[in-house]
């Protein structure tokens, strides 16, 4: 049997603040397009219309949740720079919250 992973995504909504979810299946544009009809109640129901920025498949489910926990904990800099692909300032935003001067 083979496993079809999971999507960990960041999207944009509309009173500017990012959502970090994730979601097993084929793609997101179910998943997209339920959010944005307001299927389910919660954080992107009263945030609507959200926009996708940014997502990454990771063929083990358990990396993936691993994932969406981590990028949910991140500043919104520092999401910011992954959405633009930016690992550089990823990592300089990493240090920075690790105490680290900025420009060590």
């Amino acid at each position: 049997m083979t496993s079809r992973g999971i999507y960990v995504y960041m999207q944009h909504c509309a009173d500017g603040s990012y959502y970090i979810g994730s979601a097993t299946g084929e793609d997101l544009s179910n998943r997209i397009k339920q959010q944005n009809a307001g299927t389910f109640p919660g954080y992107t129901s009263r945030r609507r219309p959200v926009t996708p920025v940014w997502s990454e498949h990771f063929d083990r489910i358990t990396d993936g949740i691993a994932a969406e926990r981590q990028v949910k904990g991140w500043s919104r800099a520092k999401k910011e720079a992954l959405m633009r692909g930016d690992w550089t300032s990823v990592r300089q935003f990493a240090r920075r919250r690790a105490g680290r001067p900025p420009d060590a």
